[in-house]
């Protein structure tokens, strides 16, 4: 896959998740946009120093001002992943507004608003959207115990497909992925007991985002596709 002089925006690119794609971004050729809230974040951020590699900070992901800052600068632009986001594990009757208001504004309201600044970044000239879902978006059952979480998700889900079907006839292509519990550091700290190796790699997640942003996606468009790996 060839991202030569490309320009791509990563949401969440100083994560677990974000590092890997970025890394493979760039080495695919990539020009990649990475905003960013925190200095730490920067400080653990293996490509911080790579020359084709743009830092943006205080960006808020939720604030539609901020967004529109991000995405004013860069052009043209061919594609835009969402990973930025936010987990929650807690009971419904334990919840309150503020639970599920802050799960949608983390989740949903962040990658709506990072659609909507794509778009209308590429205009008619075409491009790619990747958004990231969440297995329980998809097997609601498996987020008992998450609801704010699940129900957040879903909404990225249905976001992806019905934006979609709108764009793409000006040559948009949007899709998600949705993973299951990932191998990352910050998980089997939380989960030790738990059997790693059937979770995906943030290295092989970050090879079908990369197909699904890439140009040699020429088709594929409204999928949520499941990255489980063994799990």
């Amino acid at each position: 896959m060839d991202f030569s002089g490309k320009h791509v925006v990563i949401t969440g690119g100083t994560g677990a998740l974000g590092s890997a794609v970025v890394g493979a971004l760039l080495d695919a050729g990539a020009q990649c946009h990475v905003p960013f809230r925190s200095a730490a974040e920067v400080d653990r951020f293996p490509h911080k120093d790579s020359h084709r590699v743009k830092l943006y900070p205080g960006i808020e992901l939720a604030d539609e001002a901020s967004v529109g800052k991000l995405y004013a600068g860069i052009s043209p632009l061919w594609a835009s992943i969402h990973l930025a986001g936010g987990f929650a594990m807690k009971p419904l009757a334990e919840s309150s507004k503020a639970d599920i208001m802050g799960q949608i504004e983390t989740n949903l309201v962040s990658a709506f608003l990072c659609c909507r600044a794509a778009v209308n970044a590429m205009g008619k000239t075409g491009g790619r959207i990747v958004n990231v879902a969440a297995r329980p978006a998809l097997e609601p059952r498996t987020g008992a115990g998450m609801t704010a979480y699940t129900a957040s998700k879903a909404g990225v889900a249905a976001l992806t497909a019905s934006l979609a079907e709108e764009v793409a006839k000006n040559g948009i292509l949007v899709n998600a992925v949705a993973p299951s519990i990932m191998d990352t550091p910050a998980n089997r700290k939380a989960m030790p007991k738990a059997n790693f190796d059937a979770w995906p790699k943030v290295e092989e997640v970050a090879a079908t985002i990369l197909f699904l942003a890439s140009p040699d996606n020429k088709v594929t468009r409204g999928a949520i596709v499941p990255v489980y790996g063994k799990s």
